[in-house]
């Protein structure tokens, strides 16, 4: 992604692009309709995963296995119309495992040639099962592919078609073994995306529509095209000038060495968030905005976006582990305490 941001906007919405909010909001109502039909609660789930999608940002999902993780993101490819994949990382993947390689083939005439064969990143929807349980080398593989929608091979470059979403599961309990994220790394997602056990309730629905008949085929509800029209519909929601500066300001006062962080917060943290952050708090509340039907980005929106932008780019100190406070509290508390 690129350091630029939209300019403020000024401008109203052309009649079009009102219209457009107006369907993607009915598309994203038919959307939390259709996978209740599979998927049991999970609604700010969803809803952070279709914010994901129709910004262009990819996600890593943090929950321990068992909470429908699989199901829901192929079902969402299912419903969408594009080609899934899923990945399981384990610590011997190779890179050329990921990315694909040039295989030695027959032809005609006696002759052999090599045919790159294509390897599961060429998706649309791409699930990166427990991406730390690979190592660095592997990690780098699919990074790149995020970052450049590109992949590499052997000297040759490869376009990875749109759209392309890359979710990545992590366990967090299970840690042995595993090669965690750098830092680096983990700023190329967009969203840390926690999912907690459900309700009693919620249980009590799980077994009884998983231990019955096969579960049903979900409706189409857009294609390729339709997914990518909406994506450049979300850039161009106008976001007032104060939405900018309240989203640079909250940003801003996670890093420990800035004048503007608060006094409670130096001794917990060691590194803040970057410039992408601010970008991906943008692009997020501007989904969320015509997701919801709204044609301006309102402050809501930025803070409902702020917990999964920032948890995952906030590094807490040993003083703070010590105390078990996690960065997820501590951008709870940014965001009640920065002003409007």
């Amino acid at each position: 992604m690129s350091q630029s941001v939209d300019s403020p906007a000024k401008e109203r919405l052309s009649e079009d692009d009102v219209q457009a909010i107006d369907e993607l909001r009915e598309v994203q109502a038919r959307l939390r309709k259709e996978l209740a039909r599979v998927i049991v609660g999970q609604h700010d789930v969803i809803e952070r995963l279709s914010i994901c999608l129709f910004a262009r940002g990819h996600a890593l999902l943090m929950g321990v296995p068992g909470l429908a993780k699989t199901l829901m993101v192929s079902k969402l490819a299912e419903m969408m119309s594009l080609k899934f994949s899923r990945i399981q990382f384990t610590p011997d993947l190779m890179p050329m495992d990921i990315t694909g390689t040039d295989i030695l083939q027959d032809v005609a005439n006696g002759r052999r040639e090599f045919e790159f064969i294509h390897g599961p990143v060429f998706a649309n929807i791409v699930l990166a099962d427990e991406i730390n349980r690979a190592p660095p080398k592997t990690q780098a593989a699919l990074l790149e592919a995020m970052q450049e929608q590109n992949v590499t091979v052997l000297g040759k470059a490869f376009h990875l078609e749109p759209p392309f979403l890359v979710l990545a599961t992590q366990n967090p309990v299970e840690q042995e073994g595993t090669y965690p994220l750098p830092e680096a790394q983990l700023d190329r997602f967009m969203f840390l995306i926690e999912l907690d056990y459900p309700s009693e309730a919620e249980e009590v629905q799980i077994a009884r529509t998983t231990t019955g008949d096969a579960l049903p085929q979900l409706d189409h509800l857009l294609t390729p095209g339709d997914i990518i029209r909406h994506q450049n519909l979300v850039r161009r929601v106008p976001v007032p000038d104060h939405i900018y500066t309240y989203a640079a300001r909250l940003v801003r006062k996670t890093r420990p060495s800035d004048p503007t962080a608060p006094a409670w917060l130096k001794p917990l943290v060691s590194w803040g968030a970057g410039p992408r952050a601010v970008q991906y708090l943008i692009l997020g509340a501007k989904a969320r905005a015509a997701l919801l039907g709204s044609y301006m980005v309102r402050l809501e929106d930025v803070q409902e976006v702020a917990a999964p932008v920032l948890t995952h780019r906030v590094i807490t100190t040993f003083a703070a582990q010590a105390e078990a406070i996690d960065a997820k509290s501590i951008v709870r508390r940014l965001i009640e305490e920065t002003p409007a």
